[in-house]
């Protein structure tokens, strides 16, 4: 007879027991692994204070002073947005998608963490992830998701301890928007207002329920259903979102049948840092921040801002509008003109006896300076740069992808002509458009603060306004004849350029037409070290040589310090220090930093509307006249050409009551220039700029920039300027004259 094998009641309750023990062992078990991960053995949690800050890599904003983008610096092109700037379409996949039960969970949806393993029965897969564990995931795991099994395992537990955490500090809304800023969308765009704007140049509360659907879509493989790589998949993607938000009730099925029809429709515009107008200026202010936060010691908790990182907002003096006016009439003329520069040197070669401009331009290139550090020798650098090779070109009419040595490619950007610009309110010193080179892509050297020139005759009125300060009226007359300066060492005789005029002419006169005589009779009578504290008091930072060929501009300056020492006539004889910052503010929109403007008073005020009328002169009847004469730009403005030696640079300064303009064109290297004046003068390579760009101004009403004359002080004008009311010393001898001997 067989043992029976029926248990006994005390076997049932041992083996009970057992179970018991081990459920409540491995509750106990799970619950001191929960404590442990959240006590960071496994790994560093966030604290509270991280939760209620979360890192993340956020774009620094470059705002226009009317509050438009100009630009970013990221390491990551991530600017935040708030719930209310998104649309319902976004929110609606997201959640049909993602987390359809997203607004009743506490930050696991458990059962839908159950499902998965029924699933994996099967042999299917299921995300199991809510979107407040996937933002938890993006927040605070600088690593990503784990691929080894076990460390995946601990990082999910991870996830559910700041989930939870997430969900006790933020309401729906905010998570939500949190998830949406801080999410990968692929092309370097990261967040939703990125995305729309690099996918669909929209902004994220204009999406449409299938741009909604796209963006969301890429969550699930930003390679594989990515518009732009994978059209087709991006697609069926899109469609199998919006199927999804029919079954969530979140789309009607005839909207539906309608909308799955569509194409994908992209305005795509690749994310960079040279995203927006105004590169040039943009790479200049960052500089400028960063010496600014740290001159001031303004840090985050004792720790440096990241301009890359820490999402900061700059907002700027540039005006949208002017700024991509600037640009407009840059682009349009320049392709003109280098068309005239190539016409001037048909038939010649411009690079006999150049060997040494031509192997600096090498030696300074990106290519040359790669080889050197790949270790070549300077032979095989040069084999390299005569070896044919594929290179992208910049030329007006686009980039060009071209077959062409190195060394070729040097010569032709030797030719290439450069130009730059900035306008500034005289009154205030704010910049309104910077405009620093002609493709920022390309040449990344900035022409208007970094960059310095021969400024020419440009400078002719720092002379005159010290003249006018001793005595002299715009009326009075010289013999326009040969000068010599003697007693700065070598004798100076400057020559004219071109046929001076005959007889005796005003000062008035002799601005408007940029005579050479007449401004070395001046700087014979005033002295070239008055001239340079002039020019110096108005703002002009680089080297002045106390020399007289000072009167003809032979020294460098930069547009930026030209602009603003042309203000002081504009201003009533008042410096204002060109100012481009107003303020800067960190991501939660405390003001970190705001400008103060820096006014000096550095001429009297009745010299400076003298000085305005003479300036005035040059365009009315001058070397200026083109801007009324052939670009009819009516509106009184004073302005100076400018053009150097053998026609290298070409300049023109323009003053309004509201805006003080300066313009400069040549090529990277003095050496190479146009071959005649008539093409190479200023008021062929610099003026009809600024006409391209003030017609624009004026025809936008809503810039609210006057054409109103330059005001004379209230206290009265001295100084005869209006020279049909004006008679000539007896002897024509000034008191000035009669101080130095003459």
């Amino acid at each position: 007879m067989s043992k029976s094998t029926s248990l006994t009641q005390e076997d049932i309750k041992k083996y009970n027991g057992r179970i018991w023990k081990l459920l409540i062992g491995g509750l106990v078990f799970f619950a001191l692994f929960i404590v442990m991960i959240g006590l960071g053995v496994f790994g560093e949690i966030p604290s509270f204070r991280a939760i209620e800050h979360p890192k993340s890599n956020e774009a620094t904003e470059i705002l226009s002073e009317d509050g438009k983008v100009l630009g970013t610096y990221f390491v990551k092109n991530r600017s935040n947005v708030n719930y209310a700037q998104i649309s319902p379409n976004v929110i609606n996949a997201l959640i049909a998608t993602e987390d359809i039960r997203y607004r009743t969970h506490s930050g696991i949806d458990f059962k839908r963490t159950f499902t998965i393993f029924a699933y994996a029965l099967v042999g299917k897969k299921q995300g199991g992830s809510t979107i407040t564990q996937q933002l938890a995931l993006n927040l605070f795991s600088d690593e990503g998701r784990q691929k080894n099994y076990l460390k995946r395992i601990i990082q999910k537990f991870q996830e559910w301890v700041i989930a939870v955490k997430l969900e006790r500090n933020y309401t729906k809304e905010e998570i939500i928007t949190m998830y949406l800023n801080t999410v990968d969308f692929g092309n370097q765009a990261y967040g939703i207002k990125s995305a729309a704007r690099v996918y669909f140049n929209t902004t994220p509360d204009k999406l449409t329920v299938p741009q909604a659907a796209v963006l969301v879509g890429l969550q699930k493989g930003i390679t594989r259903y990515s518009p732009t790589k994978n059209p087709d998949r991006s697609l069926t993607r899109r469609n199998t979102v919006m199927a999804l938000m029919v079954k969530a009730d979140l789309l009607t099925d005839q909207e539906f049948e309608t909308l799955k029809e569509k194409p994908l429709g992209l305005h795509f515009n690749a994310a960079t840092n040279n995203d927006g107008i105004a590169p040039y200026f943009r790479a200049v202010l960052k500089s400028e921040v960063k010496k600014i936060l740290e001159e001031r010691s303004i840090t985050k908790n004792g720790v440096p801002y990241d301009l890359d990182r820490d999402g900061l907002k700059i907002t700027t003096t540039i005006n949208y509008d002017m700024q991509v006016y600037a640009e407009q009439a840059q682009k349009e003329y320049m392709k003109t003109l280098q068309q005239q520069f190539a016409n001037s040197w048909k038939g010649r070669n411009p690079f006999k006896g150049m060997e040494l401009q031509l192997d600096q331009g090498m030696k300074r290139s990106d290519r040359y300076k790669a080889l050197m550090l790949e270790g070549k020798s300077e032979e095989e650098i040069k084999q390299d740069f005569n070896t044919p090779t594929r290179l992208s070109i910049f030329t007006w009419k686009g980039n060009i992808d071209t077959l062409m040595k190195p060394m070729d490619s040097v010569k032709y950007y030797k030719l290439l002509l450069r130009n730059a610009m900035m306008s500034m309110d005289p009154k205030t010193g704010f910049v309104k458009a910077w405009v620093g080179g002609i493709n920022f892509e390309h040449f990344k050297y900035d022409q208007v603060k970094i960059g310095t020139r021969q400024v020419g005759s440009t400078a002719k009125p720092f002379t005159y306004a010290v003249a006018i300060e001793n005595g002299y009226s715009p009326c009075y007359s010289v013999l326009n004849e040969p000068v010599t300066i003697e007693g700065y060492g070598k004798p100076y005789t400057p020559r004219n350029s071109g046929t001076p005029l005959a007889g005796s002419i005003t000062l008035q006169k002799a601005l408007a037409y940029s005579q050479n005589y007449i401004a070395a009779y001046l700087m014979k009578q005033v002295g070239p070290t008055a001239v340079v504290n002039e020019a110096k008091k108005m703002g002009i930072t680089t080297d002045i040589p106390a020399v007289p060929s000072i009167c003809l501009g032979t020294f460098d300056a930069s547009i930026y310090d030209m602009v603003g020492a042309y203000g002081v006539f504009a201003n009533k004889g008042a410096w204002t220090q060109p100012t481009y910052i107003t303020k800067i503010e960190d991501k939660n929109g405390v003001v970190l930093y705001d400008s103060k403007p820096i006014i000096k008073v550095v001429m009297n005020e009745e010299i400076a509307y003298v000085m305005t009328r003479m300036l005035r002169g040059v365009i009315t009847g001058g070397t200026g006249y083109r801007l009324i004469g052939k670009y009819g730009v009516n509106a009184p403005t004073g302005g100076k050409t400018g053009t150097t030696q053998n026609n290298s640079d070409g300049w023109f300064m323009a003053i309004t009551p509201d805006l003080v303009t300066g313009v400069w064109t040549g090529c990277e290297d003095r050496a190479f220039h146009f071959t005649s004046t008539r093409d190479g003068e200023g008021a062929n390579s610099a003026l009809p700029i600024y006409a391209g760009f003030i017609k624009r101004v004026y025809a936008n009403s809503s810039l609210k920039i006057s054409k109103a004359d330059f005001e004379a002080p209230a206290s009265g004008v001295s100084i005869v300027y209006d020279c049909n009311q004006y008679t000539q010393p007896e002897q024509e001898t000034t008191e000035l004259d009669k101080k130095l001997g003459f």
